[in-house]
């Protein structure tokens, strides 16, 4: 496990339909955020990991790669500032003053070594147990997704509403770091997370999203200032 020692000073955006189904009480995916980077030696098991839980009908799994690990001899191909800034902005919110990769958050609240297997998969079965506050339903036709939710029960608002766009299989070789010499292959690499709207629970929430026809896509409702997620969904 690789650690970054880091001040956390501040809070750091006509076909036939495909339909993603809404969540019930049995359904609620979890969301996995691995924090990973090509430059660490500790990830490429993460990596591997993450493959595994994609698999899993309720899982939705995410890559975000990190680009503090780039000055120590390879940049991350798929590292974007924005997702350092996430974890910085989760760390914040959870009260600790450092990240790490490999990192796996769940839901939003929980973290995890994301190579110690046992530990995810715990935590991961532990919040698919939960019962869902939040029905969240997308609809793809053609180049546009449609959102809608509605809360089943109380909600704490407001929330934000983000979509996330992600490529399923990437294999890199890599010539440099402390990975050179390896080719690793990545699950559901982050290519864009996008603040689209907020929403309070009050009211039936429905928005719109241009998206590209055919790339996969994630919604993901989470309350403001990397809280909990209260629904996630994937159209695939």
């Amino acid at each position: 496990m690789r650690f970054l020692m880091s001040l956390i000073l501040a809070p750091l955006l006509l076909l036939s339909p495909i339909t993603a189904q809404a969540q019930t009480a049995e359904q609620r995916p979890v969301l996995v955020e691995l924090f990973t980077s090509q430059g660490c030696s500790s990830c490429p098991p993460a990596d591997a990991l993450l493959h595994e839980l994609a698999k899993r009908d309720d899982v939705i799994a995410l890559a975000l790669h990190v680009d503090y690990w780039d000055y120590i001899g390879w940049k991350d191909v798929f590292a974007k500032p924005a997702y350092s800034k996430r974890q910085t902005a989760y760390a914040h919110a959870g009260d600790r003053r450092m990240r790490y990769t490999p990192q796996m958050i769940v839901n939003g609240t929980d973290h995890v070594v994301g190579n110690r297997v046992k530990d995810v998969t715990s935590l991961v079965d532990r919040h698919a147990r939960v019962t869902p506050k939040v029905a969240l339903d997308l609809t793809r036709t053609g180049g546009q997704v449609t959102i809608d939710a509605r809360a089943l029960a109380p909600l704490n608002g407001p929330m934000v509403v983000q979509i996330v766009r992600y490529s399923p299989e990437n294999s890199v070789k890599i010539t440099g770091g402390e990975n050179a010499g390896r080719t690793i292959n990545y699950a559901n690499v982050v290519t864009d997370l996008t603040e689209i709207g907020t929403w309070d629970g009050r009211a039936p929430l429905r928005l719109k999203a241009r998206v590209s026809e055919s790339s996969p896509v994630a919604v993901i409702i989470q309350h403001v200032g990397h809280g909990a997620v209260e629904a996630v969904a994937s159209l695939r």
